[in-house]
């Protein structure tokens, strides 16, 4: 299973990495051509613009992870051990039910939108849309995959952990 998460996580960085990649060339593209041609593409703006959209859904469930976004622990810490995996239990039952009903309402608002069309790419909004229920999705899997240790601990995997829960240092490279 570990395995499993492993390269669920793998693949939502690499995604992350080539929409970052793309978003980041097509701009780059997009300016050079403005300066050295006075012209540029119409529709790199936007594809930009979409691009950031799906980078902010689909990389939430990552940040999650590491407990990135914001949270404030007063409450928490003022109850004993006990009370604190009480409260975050409670915690992880509460996202999950919101981000069911965002995936629900992202639904929605993406079959509702799938007719129209986006100015410059002529690109279904459907498919801008689209990035909601997934990011939502991910962060439901995300966080049933770290609730166990979040409950029991309260921890998270931090970016400057040099290790794996096994050991490993992160991609595999055991130096």
């Amino acid at each position: 299973m570990k395995r499993i998460e492993n390269i669920f996580v793998a693949l939502n960085g690499w995604a992350l990495i080539l929409m970052l990649g793309a978003m980041a060339l097509i701009v780059g593209v997009n300016i050079s051509m403005r300066y050295l041609t006075d012209h540029s593409f119409p529709w790199a703006d936007e594809a930009a613009r979409y691009l950031m959209i799906w980078l902010t859904f689909t990389g939430a469930g990552l940040i999650l992870r590491i407990g990135g976004h914001v949270a404030i622990t007063n409450l928490q810490d003022a109850l004993p051990a006990t009370g604190q995996k009480i409260l975050r239990g409670l915690l992880v039952v509460i996202l999950l039910i919101f981000f069911g009903f965002m995936v629900h309402v992202g639904l929605q608002y993406a079959q509702r939108m799938q007719y129209q069309v986006t100015p410059a790419l002529r690109l279904p909004f459907l498919y801008v849309y689209a990035a909601m229920p997934v990011g939502f999705s991910l962060l439901i899997i995300h966080l049933l995959l770290i609730a166990p240790r979040f409950i029991m601990a309260g921890t998270y995997k931090r970016l400057d952990d040099d290790a794996d829960d096994d050991g490993a240092l992160p991609g595999g490279a055991n130096g």
